[in-house]
């Protein structure tokens, strides 16, 4: 090792801390820097980085494998001494991202796996001071369809939004795919397994009580909790609005490009459980608990399926989320609801279709319409690469479920919804994908350094003030107004006001009424499984 003078040290030192890489000397308390919390089960010590504590991998629910698999959350063990939260707790189990996906390269899908079981049902909280300031809490409900992601995805570190808006920020694991979904009621399992098909929404109603019991001790509100999620995480809080079990954990609720109107029904879900349990070589349902964590994967691997919520009167999810209607228990919670302008461009990116490609794939779906419906967009569109002309039809057609659910909560007379749109481009891979599925996601946390963002453009510091102004808003008053946008006014079905975030943000009223309405009479597909 090569010799270092003192004064080279010193040197060094003084660079850095002009850099900000180090902090000049000062008295710094074990205590400061170490905050502890009481919970429910015992206390919790975390770290303080520049005044934002975080506490990582809480448990909120015990292990979920054995015989507590398929089966309702049970509570966390209580635990003595204090306990050092100071790194993420497991994902839930799941088939890893594919890294030859563009899509996955861009919003990162590889990185959020911090270990993987099925003790998997702990909590992330960041907060501005362990104190009681009675801030609004911001839970958020992963992205990755039901089959993948978790709460421990740089992109979601809630340090930044927690220090932007002195809010609360809490990202949740829970059960995925196989292990959160199955029907095994109809395939012998009965009362016992009557849950199987919605235990992955009941951890985060768990998680929601875990919010409610503690999160005072961490400087938040148990009184303004909002919820939040983008793609599958959208899905999840449209779920979690039609559980009567969710019903007050909860007072705001963000839908971001993942509306969901209807669960699984139980014949189809029924139909893949019964292959699964058959892939795995058992005769009784009571003999998937013992089966290895690894090898149920392995099956739901081999086995096509939804591997999402299953709509059953007598579970914990009795109703399907908006359909025919806007669910009561949630009858008094305001909404934000939103997409981006292209939500299926990563999805379509590696396709790069012709125009005769594109035009046969229309017709299939949309017959003697698709001739209308092309001349449209390319009249519209007369410079659009075909791969994103492609991915705005696609996109447009999808957003009906998000108007559907704008309307239908609206019409139930409850609280308000607020609708929202992203223009701005995403910038990473020279902006190819255009404004695509996820942009919002860092934006909302107030993270302009994601790659999908540009990496800390002032473009991009600018949309993130913006959007996560907005966010903050709607967390504190249950209304997204704010200084720093245009007056944004609630959603009718008459003129589908949004508020579209661009670097020309405005509120817009029939906002491509002309192509959207061409949809209008076409049943959507469902939302998009990708998510963050």
């Amino acid at each position: 090792m090569a010799h270092i003078s003192r004064r080279a040290f010193v040197g060094a030192v003084g660079a850095m801390t002009g850099y900000g890489l180090m902090s000049p000397a000062s008295a710094v308390t074990e205590a400061e820097l170490f905050p502890t919390a009481k919970t429910t089960h015992g206390q919790v010590r975390g770290m303080t980085s520049a005044g934002v504590a975080f506490f990582k991998g809480i448990p909120y629910g015990a292990p979920t494998g054995g015989k507590n698999r398929w089966m309702a959350p049970k509570p966390a063990a209580a635990w003595k001494g204090v306990r050092d939260c100071f790194d993420y707790g497991e994902a839930a189990p799941q088939v890893l991202a594919d890294r030859t996906a563009e899509s996955s390269m861009l919003i990162q899908w590889d990185r959020h796996i911090f270990g993987m079981g099925e003790n998997c049902l702990h909590l992330n909280v960041w907060t501005p001071g362990v104190d009681n300031k009675a801030r609004p809490v911001m839970v958020w409900f992963h992205g990755g369809g039901y089959t993948s992601g978790s709460g421990n995805a740089a992109r979601v570190d809630g340090d930044p939004l927690a220090r932007f808006g002195d809010v609360v920020v809490v990202t949740v694991n829970h059960r995925l795919g196989s292990f959160g979904y199955l029907n095994l009621q109809d395939i012998g399992g009965g009362e016992k397994f009557a849950n199987a098909g919605s235990v992955g929404l009941m951890d985060l109603v768990q998680s929601l009580e875990w919010v409610k019991a503690n999160i005072a001790n961490f400087g938040g509100d148990p009184g303004k909790v909002m919820i939040f999620g983008q793609s599958g995480g959208g899905a999840k809080v449209s779920s979690v609005l039609a559980m009567p079990s969710g019903a007050g954990l909860y007072h705001r609720a963000s839908v971001i490009s993942g509306s969901s109107l209807r669960a699984q029904d139980r014949e189809a879900a029924a139909r893949t459980a019964k292959r699964v349990m058959e892939t795995l070589g058992v005769t009784r349902v009571e003999q998937m608990q013992d089966a290895p964590w690894t090898k149920v994967l392995a099956a739901q691997a081999t086995v096509p399926g939804a591997y999402s919520p299953v709509m059953n009167e007598q579970s914990a999810l009795p109703r399907h989320p908006f359909d025919p209607d806007a669910p009561a228990a949630s009858r008094t919670v305001p909404m934000m609801i939103s997409t981006t302008l292209d939500d299926n461009g990563a999805g379509r990116a590696n396709e790069a279709p012709s125009e005769i490609e594109m035009f046969n794939t229309l017709k299939q779906s949309m017959g003697d319409r698709a001739q209308g419906i092309y001349d449209a967009y390319k009249a519209y569109y007369p410079e659009l690469p075909t791969r994103l002309l492609n991915a705005r039809m696609l996109t447009d057609r999808g957003r009906w479920n998000s108007y559907r659910q704008a309307d239908r909560k609206t019409a139930q007379g409850g609280a308000a919804a607020w609708y929202y749109l992203i223009e701005f481009i995403a910038q990473g891979r020279g902006g190819r994908f255009g404004a695509v599925h996820g942009v919002d996601v860092p934006l909302m946390f107030h993270n302009p350094r994601d790659a999908q963002v540009g990496g800390w453009t002032d473009e991009g510091q600018m949309m993130a003030d913006r959007v996560a102004s907005a966010y903050v808003a709607f967390a504190r008053n249950g209304d997204p107004n704010n200084a720093a946008i245009p007056s944004w006014p609630k959603w009718n079905s008459d003129t589908r006001p949004m508020m579209v975030f661009d670097i020309n943000t405005r509120a817009e009223a029939n906002y491509r009424k002309k192509l959207m309405d061409l949809w209008a009479a076409a049943p959507p597909p469902g939302a998009g499984a990708a998510g963050q």
